[in-house]
């Protein structure tokens, strides 16, 4: 009965590290979606400010235009 109940915890035991294995593989790879996502943000926001800068630029240009 004994070695029933050891081997039963032996099996929960391998159940549970292979879990942590595969969790921390899950959470290493989130992480480093996150770290992706995060600088593929950074870089649409100075695209976007570039852009911004760039429209708000021809818009002075065209009122300039208008006022000759």
């Amino acid at each position: 009965m004994e070695e029933l109940d050891i081997k039963k915890l032996e099996d929960r035991v391998d159940d549970l590290i292979s879990a942590v294995e595969r969790l921390q593989t899950e959470n290493k790879s989130l992480r480093d979606n996150q770290a992706s996502l995060v600088s593929e943000k950074a870089q649409l926001v100075e695209k976007t400010e570039l852009a911004r800068s760039r429209v708000e630029a021809m818009i002075s240009r065209l009122k300039a235009m208008e006022d000759e």
